[in-house]
């Protein structure tokens, strides 16, 4: 039997600790927001949109939140979860593209125990993965090596975002 490999982000407990110790919520904050930069948001769409993970577990790790507050998966409107869906595959063609990982873990972290830093606004992780991306930085020295600054992946992602109307992203 073959044992797969784990993604393993130890550094994110601080931040899992105090996330409800944060005034306000973030995704609130960066969808209402008119800068893109600051929040990392990649992308608008009508009822959700794209931002990069402060907090990455890997390079271009996406997160894709719906525009309004809602905190229950099962409370999202068909609207909602269509287009969640179809910005995670956009993103993932785009990450593709622009980063060539060898693979993806899409995920929605719903309650604290199933790993969600954010409890109280549903959204849908993107991240890409390559072999061997997990060395001894993060296992002996509790450092993840990430080789661009987020706002430069903010930038080339947000610039190679496909145009509204254009075609839909082979994946």
């Amino acid at each position: 039997m073959s044992v797969g490999k784990q993604l393993w982000a130890p550094w994110r407990l601080e931040y899992v600790r105090s996330a409800d110790e944060m005034p306000g919520c973030v995704f609130c904050s960066a969808a209402a927001g008119d800068d893109d930069e600051e929040p990392l948001v990649v992308h608008r769409g009508e009822r959700a949109f794209v931002l990069l993970n402060k907090y990455p577990y890997a390079s271009g790790h996406l997160m894709v939140a719906p525009t309004r507050h809602v905190g229950d998966f099962t409370e999202l409107v068909e609207a909602e979860a269509l287009e969640l869906h179809r910005l995670a595959s956009t993103a993932v063609a785009l990450l593709r593209g622009s980063y060539g990982p060898d693979g993806f873990n899409l995920g929605w972290n719903l309650g604290r125990a199933a790993g969600a830093g954010i409890v109280d606004h549903v959204h849908l992780h993107v991240v890409p993965r390559w072999s061997g991306d997990t060395n001894f930085m993060p296992v002996l020295a509790d450092v993840k090596v990430i080789p661009e600054h987020l706002l430069e992946t903010r930038r080339r992602l947000a610039e190679g975002w496909p145009a509204e109307g254009a075609p839909e992203p082979a994946v």
